[in-house]
């Protein structure tokens, strides 16, 4: 539920409110504005009943959290989520894309991306140590040397990593060394590991499962939040149909529906929805404009030779028109795109 405290409730009545909800077993988060304070609770609110609460000195209203997600709950939290990683903060105004090969295969394959990625006016690096693949014949990543690598090029081109973690077993090693944590669509409801990535305080990229509903998605998120990790961004990457021409279907209407269920920000995945790469730009406009905070796009220097996913990476070249694209719609969204160098 959600405490409303009347305009100018003192820190004092503030604090004799969240004594008492923190007596009964609630879950406190405080969302202090400019006029009013909001105390989030969540909690069985059996145990402390509305009107008990109404009648405390300083508090407006109360209000009851219908949805089965609450903390990530647009109820629970009227404006936007900001979620800094390093020095950029997405979920605000700047159309955030981040950018790099499928998989970690050389340093100078993973370099001459970065290079290129940044170039054109990407402002994080992706790319993959450990890689979840449907066949075991399949490469799987080079693992801990692919996590050194992404360090060091991240350390010389200045861009924060964004990775993917498989399994608890494996989490700490992947958080030494990424600025945010991918939890993986074959992940997302791998309820144990969000738990566990909930611990790190490290900003957390959750995928859509590709049979996931929306709701499923955001009752993801809560797993994360609830174990005290409010550092989530969203990234639609494609759901599954009876289609077969392309990987998945692209969901664009799940962007302003997640947006105004929830505060969190919403990126999109272009190139795993499609799986082919000369569809990866027309649905990163569609993307934009349907309010998306970033991109995930996948780059090789050289997609006819990559190990992993290489159909549907984008060549540097291409890459460059797609960014020019993105920033020629988010002019018209109102929204910032940095610029290339």
């Amino acid at each position: 539920m959600i405490v409303v405290m009347s305009h100018g409730a003192d820190k004092e009545k503030i604090d004799v409110v969240v004594n008492k909800l923190e007596k009964f077993g609630f879950q406190i988060h405080l969302s202090q504005g400019v006029e009013r304070t909001i105390i989030g609770a969540i909690g069985d609110k059996t145990r402390l009943g509305t009107f008990e609460l109404e009648a405390m000195p300083g508090v407006e209203k109360v209000v009851s959290i219908l949805d089965p997600f609450k903390l990530a709950s647009r109820n629970f939290k009227e404006e936007d989520s900001i979620i800094k990683v390093r020095d950029i903060e997405i979920g605000g105004k700047t159309i955030h894309v981040m950018a790099g090969p499928c998989a970690v295969e050389s340093r100078e394959q993973l370099m001459e991306s970065a290079l290129c990625v940044k170039a054109a006016g990407a402002t994080m690096l992706r790319g993959g140590a450990f890689k979840p693949r449907t066949s075991p014949y399949s490469f799987q990543g080079l693992e801990e040397e692919g996590l050194k690598m992404l360090a060091e090029v991240s350390q010389i081109t200045g861009l924060p990593i964004v990775t993917e973690v498989m399994d608890s077993k494996s989490l700490p090693l992947v958080a030494e060394y990424a600025d945010m944590l991918q939890i993986g669509a074959r992940n997302m409801q791998n309820f144990f590991l969000l738990k566990e990535v909930a611990k790190t305080n490290k900003p957390i990229l959750l995928k859509r499962g590709p049979s996931a509903t929306i709701e499923e998605w955001l009752m993801a998120a809560e797993y994360i939040m609830a174990g005290g990790n409010h550092q989530v961004i969203l990234c639609e990457r494609g759901i599954r149909s009876y289609e077969t021409y392309v990987r998945n279907i692209l969901d664009l209407t799940a962007v302003p529906v997640v947006k105004y269920l929830s505060h969190l920000p919403v990126i999109v995945d272009p190139s795993h929805a499609i799986g082919k790469w000369r569809f990866v730009q027309p649905m990163a406009r569609a993307a934009i404009a349907a309010g998306a905070d970033g991109l995930l796009i996948e780059v090789h220097p050289n997609p006819a030779e990559a190990l992993c996913d290489g159909p549907q990476s984008l060549t540097p070249e291409n890459f460059n028109s797609l960014m020019d694209d993105v920033r020629m719609v988010g002019k018209i969204m109102n929204r910032d795109v940095p610029n290339a160098i």
